[in-house]
């Protein structure tokens, strides 16, 4: 298994090893095809411990999705936002995004097996990014000096646009290819998750964000 944070494998906890590689199977199986005991055979752990830590399988899947969901809050919660700008705090959240998923191929398979799913957790889950991703285009309208107003059906009203679709719009533009990189890869010519090629995405997303695809900055 691969280090964690920099932390050797065989110093993490059995609990932390087996979430770990529950992660890492899940991301390359999903989660049907992987059994309590494969996990606990990538851990080097003994199958009983599964049960132990965290009860069953959905258990684990959902001691996985947390740790997921931790590490994108805890992404997003180190943006600085005092002072700065809508167009400064955009940049932020996209060079954020770029390295949370450019950075590691396991995250971003978990996510796209996940949500492509049918089920309940898949749905959950995502129910979980939508809500984040509604606080941080509040977060982004405050930095515009715009005040958020929040509907009463759970949508971010802008003032004067759709009250429910903008958070949905922004989950497109950064899940949308991590869950179609295998279809949109061969179309590119160079790697979609490589450094100089998630610059200019999350450049591209900016700029849609900020302006529109036909907006006022004309060249757009």
């Amino acid at each position: 298994m691969r280090a964690v944070g920099g932390v050797d494998k065989a110093d993490l906890t059995g609990r932390a090893r087996l979430r770990e590689a529950a992660l890492e199977l899940f991301a390359e199986r999903g989660f049907e095809a992987t059994s309590t005991r494969a996990v606990a055979a990538a851990a080097g752990l003994s199958p009983a411990l599964v049960t132990r830590h965290f009860g069953s399988k959905q258990g684990l899947r959902a001691a996985v999705d947390e740790y997921v969901l931790g590490r994108i809050g805890e992404a997003l919660g180190g943006l600085d936002a005092e002072g700065a700008d809508g167009g400064a705090l955009m940049a932020s959240l996209g060079e954020v995004s770029a390295r949370l998923f450019g950075a590691d191929p396991v995250l971003r398979g978990y996510l796209r097996q996940v949500l492509l799913e049918d089920s309940e957790a898949s749905a959950a889950l995502f129910g979980r990014l939508l809500r984040g991703a509604r606080r941080e285009l509040e977060r982004l309208r405050e930095a515009s000096g715009k005040s958020p107003q929040v509907a009463d059906g759970g949508g971010v009203d802008d003032g004067g646009g759709d009250e429910e679709w903008p958070p949905f719009q922004m989950l497109c533009l950064i899940l949308g290819p991590l869950l179609l990189e295998r279809v949109m890869q061969p179309n590119l010519s160079a790697p979609m998750f490589a450094p100089e090629v998630l610059a200019r995405r999350s450049a591209a997303n900016q700029r849609l964000l900020l302006h529109g695809l036909f907006g006022p900055d004309g060249a757009a």
